[in-house]
């Protein structure tokens, strides 16, 4: 088995964020493992056809690609920060990763909370588009349960975020 964090969430609420600091985390342990930002392999021009509006197939793809060179590098454990909108979608993520054991962590943040961060980081027609998808996603997200565990990230540091989900995931020791 192939033990994976599925770090997931609505835009803005810093997914990207804590696995970067979850990477610094293992990296002080003797886990072998590999971290992948899931939108880094989505970004393609022309945009995708009507019925891909975010390139999931080509992400799934990459994805698949991405993990056996991780995997012939030595990687044992995978980190992967995306959204997913449906534990349905899990099948896709089995079959990029064969053998994966998957562990869903949904960050969750209040609408301000998101609002905020994602004043600091978009301009222009992004911010509109970001801010109406942060909160699209923390009601699909409220409604379908897609998580194995919660984390509420407001007022808390990166620090405390990515110990929290190691911890509860089992991949660190408890403090």
């Amino acid at each position: 088995m192939i033990p994976v964090l599925l770090i997931t969430g609505p835009v803005g609420v810093g997914k990207t964020a804590v696995i970067g600091e979850i990477t610094d985390l293992l990296k002080k342990t003797a886990a072998r493992f590999a971290s992948i930002d899931l939108d880094q392999l989505s970004y393609a021009y022309p945009p995708a056809p009507g019925d891909d509006r975010f390139r999931s197939g080509l992400m799934f793809t990459n994805l698949a690609s991405v993990w056996r060179n991780d995997r012939a590098a030595g990687a044992e454990r995978l980190v992967l920060a995306g959204v997913i909108e449906s534990r349905d979608d899990l099948a896709r993520y089995q079959a990029a990763i064969p053998g994966a054991q998957i562990t869903v962590v949904r960050l969750r943040a209040s609408d301000g909370v998101l609002q905020e961060r994602l004043l600091r980081r978009e301009t222009g027609d992004g911010l509109a588009w970001h801010s109406a998808r942060a909160r699209e996603l923390g009601e699909i997200m409220d409604r379908a349960a897609v998580e194995d565990l919660l984390v509420e990230t407001d007022g808390r540091t990166l620090n405390e975020i990515a110990r929290e989900v190691l911890t509860r995931a089992a991949w660190l020791p408890v403090a």
